[in-house]
């Protein structure tokens, strides 16, 4: 954060950057109650868990959340898929290298083998799954995908060796419901469906990142409701223009910001005054 917002504002950071620290993000009790699940269930007893909604309804807010918690939890190994979009032999590249195995890319049944005894191993001496996030996880092909539900259990099915999230758009529930991947939609666990906010929830979530980066009385309510009201229910809709308005703030040295502001800086142009000159008839000098 920029010094001339600090000694404007008195905040502790942006709180509409977006690389919020964790304790500045908004986490309603619904998310509070998946993650609880997780941590509670899941690490424990293994399988599938899955975020879904449309883009900006928070998906990797929560898988950032649910991270962070899970990371505190000891004797926990918590990694992440970072290329989801890989072929079947870059996937098994990068599982190689997020669990410190070395093994031949075109010797899938070697990785395969190596990578279940290295999750049994680890139930064994912790009596908990490694878990395994994969955000866009649309992304993934079919193939991959099934290779993951296959590798990831034991005795025919009844024993667990991973707990793995997968976030994703509206592509991702479309392709679990084709015929190749009816198999890993049935052992989705939990779900959470994230949904189109309502003005109430982007109010608190508005109000819950001013009072976190210190400065509760940065906007007048008024502002704060015009906002919400145009955010379309989308929390990245409502935090990209608010941080516009906080930087023309800043510029301007404004000690708070209202509505005057909002439509000063979002009023549409006025139409041009300049008019086209009339055509002159054929023949006319």
């Amino acid at each position: 954060m920029s010094q001339r917002l600090q000694a404007l504002y008195g905040l502790k950071w942006n709180p509409f950057s977006p690389e919020p620290p964790l304790e500045a993000l908004y986490v309603p009790p619904r998310v509070e109650n998946f993650c609880w699940r997780i941590e509670n269930a899941l690490v424990r007893e293994g399988g599938f868990a899955m975020i879904h909604g449309e883009p900006g309804t928070g998906k990797s807010v929560i898988m950032r959340v649910l991270a962070e918690k899970l990371e505190r939890l000891t004797e926990l190994m918590v990694v992440s898929i970072n290329h989801p979009q890989s072929s079947l032999a870059d996937f098994y590249r990068e599982m190689g290298d997020i669990f410190n195995l070395e093994f031949k890319a075109h010797n899938r049944w070697g990785g395969f083998r190596s990578l279940r005894e290295r999750w049994l191993s680890h139930l064994q001496s912790t009596r908990r799954r490694p878990i395994l996030l994969i955000d866009e996880a649309q992304e993934m092909s079919a193939g991959v995908l099934n290779e993951l539900r296959l590798m990831a259990s034991a005795r025919f099915d009844s024993q667990p060796l991973l707990c793995v999230v997968i976030a994703g758009d509206t592509r991702l529930t479309d392709k679990l419901r084709r015929d190749e991947l009816l198999p890993l939609g049935s052992r989705i666990r939990s779900r959470l469906a994230t949904e189109k906010a309502t003005v109430d929830d982007l109010l608190a979530c508005l109000d819950h990142l001013l009072a976190s980066a210190g400065a509760p009385q940065l906007m007048t309510p008024p502002l704060r409701h015009t906002l919400c009201e145009h955010a379309l229910g989308n929390y990245r809709v409502l935090t990209t223009p608010t941080n516009d308005l906080l930087a023309t703030a800043a510029q301007r040295e404004l000690t708070e910001l209202d509505e005057k502001l909002y439509f000063e800086v979002f009023a549409p142009s006025p139409p041009s005054s300049r008019r086209t000159p009339a055509r002159q008839p054929n023949g006319a000098r």
